[in-house]
């Protein structure tokens, strides 16, 4: 039987890089030490096979080594990509996310922050139902708190990668504007509780611009529920010309309600997305949508929230800028 090889030693990291045992420490931590060699201690560690035995790590520097990702709802495919995009990101800067899922519920949402803090986490990422909600404020006293999508109430997350809704808003409305289309439904998550998430104020006001007729739908983000909603309101009487989702994972349920209703897309309803899922353009005919850049917006979250645990904050603000992807879906020219 072969003997058990035994895991090998800071001391033995250090003596392959030419480091002392304390700068190898702080380049796997990733704090007081140049990228570079950063990533030359962890490949020697690779190397060697060295292990930083968790309990020990976390007892040495008083963290977990966790950060808590909060979504919205997983229901939403987009939010599956965004999960699986700031996991693997975290496990590459060793840090390991702990992801729960808020399901559309916003005191569910903010019963699940006050447990992640509470299970002391390094870090908090969160896609917000309630940006409005006071305990956010709350929180970022506690544990540094990251907001994707939309800023948080009180102003004191220390990271922010925000989109520009007005200016995400304004390409899908003037697209479809442009195309003749009037009469729009927006489809959307936001509840009766939350009634003030940017994007959907934007839809109001642009709608006034641009001199269309808007009604706003809410739509949960399951399958099932956007198919029914979606399925009631194109087969009643008044139908819109187009439809605007605010996730592109209600679109999909337009989609399977033109289908059971035998209309077309788009000559008998023109379509619009909102978050450029891989899968939109695979669907039949290809989705139209606004692409925010999922790999960017997985990048600056994980870089603000593993910064400010480091101790090194950077700039605080990231602002997405969106771009518009025209398919077949709305009878546009693809570009």
């Amino acid at each position: 039987m072969s003997e058990k090889r035994k895991r090998a030693t800071i001391r033995e990291v250090a003596q392959a890089t030419g480091l002392s045992p304390a700068a190898v420490s702080y380049a796997l931590r990733g704090i007081q030490t140049s990228e570079e060699t950063q990533e030359r201690v962890r490949a020697a560690a690779d190397e060697l096979g060295y292990e930083a035995h968790p309990i020990a790590r976390a007892l040495a520097s008083g963290r977990t080594g966790q950060v808590g990702l909060l979504c919205g709802s997983l229901e939403d495919y987009w939010q599956q990509s965004l999960a699986v995009g700031i996991g693997r990101a975290l496990l590459a800067r060793d840090r390991y996310a702990l992801i729960v899922d808020a399901g559309g519920d916003p005191e569910r949402e903010l019963a699940l922050a006050r447990r992640l803090r509470d299970q002391r986490v390094d870090g908090l990422i969160v896609q917000p139902l309630d940006p409005a909600a006071a305990l956010w404020a709350e929180l970022a006293g506690t544990v540094p708190v990251v907001s994707i999508g939309d800023a948080l109430h009180g102003g004191r997350a220390q990271g922010e990668v925000v989109f520009d809704n007005r200016r995400g808003v304004t390409l899908a409305l003037e697209h479809l504007r442009d195309l003749g289309h009037e009469r729009l439904t927006v489809f959307t998550p936001t509840r009766a509780s939350t009634p003030d998430r940017p994007a959907d104020v934007h839809v109001n006001a642009e709608a006034e611009r641009l001199g269309l007729h808007v009604d706003v739908v809410v739509v949960p983000q399951s399958l099932a529920a956007a198919t029914e909603v979606a399925t009631r309101v194109l087969g009643g009487p008044g139908r819109p010309s187009a439809v605007f989702c605010f996730a592109d994972s209600i679109a999909y349920g337009v989609y399977a309600a033109t289908r059971e209703l035998g209309l077309a897309v788009p000559g008998d309803v023109a379509v619009c997305g909102y978050d450029n899922h891989p899968m939109s353009a695979l669907l039949t005919p290809p989705l139209t949508t606004v692409d925010w850049d999922i790999d960017g917006i997985v990048h600056s979250a994980v870089r603000l929230v593993v910064d400010v645990i480091d101790g090194k904050p950077r700039k605080r603000r990231v602002v997405r800028e969106p771009s518009l992807r025209v398919r077949a879906s709305t009878g546009g020219r693809a570009r």
